[in-house]
């Protein structure tokens, strides 16, 4: 498959450990930005020739600005002897973030990127304007009761990956494939065999995916107040539809949506592909009509937005206190929101 024509910037940041986390933006600058978590296998270059990736990148670029990044010790990125776990993703994530530099921002968690994803949005809900998970879970096989024999074979998959991941036979891939993509044709089947070959050796595949095994974010789950979206495919043998139900129904006010495919992920030309695109820039892009705000509600805002609390606000308008608290309570009402990192995010969202 010759390169998707779709245009991007490599850059490169750092964690505290020295390890360099290499990202990428393509698509529509000034768009809203939409940033995806790094999910099992990434490798920033090579998902623009992916007839998985490459799709989704050019079709959800034409309406948005996206950011990928690589996590350690994968694709561009280079590893460091840090253990891995939540902590590590969150770091990763926060130093693209910082990097990138957009205030706020819609993110995005698909597979085993969805935990930390719903972990950024529940510690930062004033960055994260719209939440989009696809194909996740919020808790790994570890939490979910395994039988010993489910353990064993989890155990012997990881034992492969470590022995044959690297192998130029992609048998072990190939044996991954089958699940995340059970009706991918030829083209996309070898194509994803050999995104898992150059993402990282089996050492660091089998590791992350025994990290990925021990998360759980249900806690924090509970506590996110942005906007969220989930999708989950019908079919999904890799991550069954029920882990979906379960992750929408743990997040107060979630959207779910199913997508009638049996891919981990869609896969062009298939209409779920296509229908993925549109609720994921309907969502994020779509900005709903602003509330009618007096002059004065609309300065007491733009404090809000620019991240004052009330006795700087009291300062800078010359009132009492109580009277900004009692200001700010009509107006979260009239912006439709719950407090202050709501309103926050869509006063941002609104311009004020």
């Amino acid at each position: 498959m010759p390169p998707s024509p779709l245009e991007h910037e490599l850059h490169f940041t750092q964690v505290s450990s020295g390890a360099r986390i290499a990202w990428a933006r393509s698509g529509r600058a000034g768009a809203p930005v939409l940033l995806r978590v790094a999910n099992w296998m990434t490798h920033v270059d090579y998902d623009l020739r992916s007839p998985l990736w490459g799709p989704l990148i050019e079709r959800l670029g034409r309406q948005l600005e996206l950011v990928r990044y690589d996590e350690r010790g994968c694709g561009l990125s280079t590893a460091d002897d840090v253990p891995l776990g939540l902590e590590t993703s969150l770091e990763e994530l926060d130093a693209v973030v910082h990097a990138k530099g957009s205030k706020t921002f819609a993110l995005t968690g698909i597979s085993l990127g969805a935990g930390a994803a719903v972990a950024y949005a529940a510690r930062h809900p004033e960055r994260v304007s719209h939440l989009v998970l696809l194909g996740g879970s919020t808790h790994g096989l570890l939490h979910r009761n395994p039988s010993p024999e489910t353990l064993a074979f989890h155990e012997t998959q990881l034992r492969l990956i470590e022995l044959g991941w690297g192998r130029k036979d992609p048998g072990v891939q190939h044996m991954f494939t089958s699940r995340f993509m059970p009706d991918g044709n030829a083209e996309q089947i070898a194509s994803f065999n050999e995104h898992q070959r150059l993402s990282c050796d089996g050492m660091r595949a089998a590791a992350i995916l025994r990290a990925r095994a021990g998360l759980d974010v249900r806690q924090l789950a509970r506590t996110i107040k942005v906007p969220t979206l989930v999708l989950h495919c019908e079919g999904d043998v890799s991550m069954p539809l029920a882990l979906g139900h379960e992750l929408a129904a743990s997040i107060p006010g979630a959207r779910f949506e199913m997508l009638r495919s049996r891919n981990h992920i869609p896969l062009a030309p298939e209409p779920a592909a296509e229908r993925l695109c549109e609720l994921v820039t309907e969502f994020v892009a779509h900005k709903p009509a602003a509330p009618r705000l007096t002059p004065r509600e609309r300065e007491l805002a733009g404090l809000v937005g620019q991240g004052l609390d009330n006795l700087q606000i009291a300062a800078r308008l010359d009132l009492a206190d109580k009277t900004v608290r009692n200001m700010l309570s009509s107006l979260y009402t009239k912006l439709d929101v719950e407090g202050r990192s709501m309103a926050v995010v869509k006063v941002r969202d609104m311009g004020l």
